[in-house]
């Protein structure tokens, strides 16, 4: 009986730890997947400078009655015009520094640096 108890106590003490395992590991994941907001406001980038991690994405939202475009200096992406509260998103698969304007207002500038 005691030893019938002592292997239940086992099995669901390794099952625990397996769980914890696969948890910390799909943390990592999603912390790899993360997404980051910059906000379009005042005709302006907020923040005007952002550093993540390779994998990650970065979403923008206009928060001015203007349209405003999300551009990369390096053709790399270009939104479409978003409207006020609409949202344009962009995954960042490689490291390096991503020069950002809107493409309507080009006096509107951040970067993206990723790591």
């Amino acid at each position: 009986m005691q030893t019938t108890t002592f292997r239940r106590a086992f099995v669901a003490l390794l099952g625990a730890g397996v769980l914890m395992a696969a948890s910390a590991s799909g943390l990592s994941l999603a912390q790899a997947q993360e997404t980051n907001a910059v906000i379009v406001k005042n005709f302006m980038f907020s923040p005007m400078s952002l550093t993540i991690k390779a994998g990650s994405t970065v979403t923008w939202k206009n928060l001015d009655g203007e349209p405003h475009t999300i551009v990369n200096d390096a053709g790399l992406f270009r939104s479409s015009a978003l409207d006020q509260n609409d949202t344009y998103t962009f995954r960042f698969d490689k490291p390096g520094v991503y020069n950002v304007f809107c493409g309507i207002h080009p006096n509107m500038r951040s970067t993206i640096t990723v790591q």
